[in-house]
């Protein structure tokens, strides 16, 4: 009797977890958005390839703009994707710059819990903007800081900038940065051009300054000296997993899985990760399966 009954415990057991596995596969799909460069790409497969591997019927909706990706997860279409705390604050609920990551972080949260989206734990990261000259050119003409920058625009140097579209037009992006610093590059002196091109226009000396995004490995892999923010006009851009309010009361286990990853999460490992696509030609997919791999998280 006692064999039966430990039988059919087990029996149970199992078929409760077999249970489990076949709701999330029934449920509608989770839908997991990315943005369009890298970075974004790389979460956003690392994200999708987590959520099947814990049995998840899992779509990807990724290669969207910022603005059109926020407000696709707030009308539904998106369920979850990794968000920076700069641009929850600044663009999406424009408040004005906090002053440390933590309190940019507690800001967004609580904005956007007012519209129903849950900001889980942070990553440890800042993948914040930045402005980026060649290594010898920045030595030669004595430009390390962006204070240095804007001295040499101011004295005639003639210098061009490589950048993408929405900086050039974001609020907190090229214009408030050059009446923040005092300087301006003229219009004929921008090239504007998708985010990954500005890499090899400055590599290849098409322009003298790039914009750049601080956790990108072509950054160290072409020889590129970052310009310190010295007057820290670029708000804290800190990853962390936005997940809608339904959804994760729907799959509340969903928060353990997304904490995890994000505690894997630095800036020496995202640089890594983004120089293994962009500088050793690896595949999205393969990088983001051997992260998750690295970290246990599979």
């Amino acid at each position: 009797m006692k064999h039966l009954i430990m039988t059919l415990l087990t029996t149970l057991g199992l078929g409760l977890s077999a249970t489990t596995m076949t709701a999330h596969a029934q449920d509608d799909p989770i839908v997991v958005g990315g943005l369009n460069y890298t970075e974004h790409l790389i979460l956003t497969s690392a994200t999708f390839q987590l959520l099947q591997a814990n049995g998840y019927d899992v779509d990807k909706r990724e290669g969207l703009g910022t603005s059109v990706l926020r407000q696709a997860q707030e009308n539904g279409q998106v369920d979850l994707y990794w968000e920076y705390t700069g641009n929850s604050v600044i663009l999406f609920n424009d408040q004005p710059q906090p002053d440390n990551a933590a309190e940019t972080y507690a800001t967004a949260k609580r904005l956007d819990a007012e519209k129903g989206l849950v900001w889980l734990n942070p990553s440890d990261t800042n993948n914040t903007y930045a402005l980026a000259m060649r290594e010898a050119e920045a030595e030669k003409l004595g430009i390390h800081t962006l204070s240095d920058l804007a001295a040499a625009m101011n004295d005639g140097a003639d210098l061009t900038l490589a950048s993408n579209a929405e900086f050039y037009a974001r609020e907190d992006g090229l214009r408030p940065l050059q009446e923040a610093y005092g300087f301006e590059f003229p219009r004929s002196s921008v090239k504007r051009m998708d985010s990954g091109l500005t890499y090899n226009a400055l590599r290849e000396g098409e322009v003298d300054v790039a914009l750049v995004f601080a956790t990108d490995g072509r950054n160290g892999a072409f020889n590129f000296e970052v310009l310190d923010d010295d007057q820290q006009f670029f708000p804290v851009y800190q990853l962390a997993p936005v997940v809608r309010e339904e959804t994760l009361d729907a799959h509340p286990e969903l928060s353990t899985l997304l904490n995890d990853m994000s505690a894997a999460l630095n800036d020496p490992t995202l640089i890594d990760l983004n120089r293994r696509v962009d500088v050793d030609d690896q595949s999205i997919e393969r990088v983001a399966k051997d992260f998750l791999n690295e970290n246990d998280l599979l």
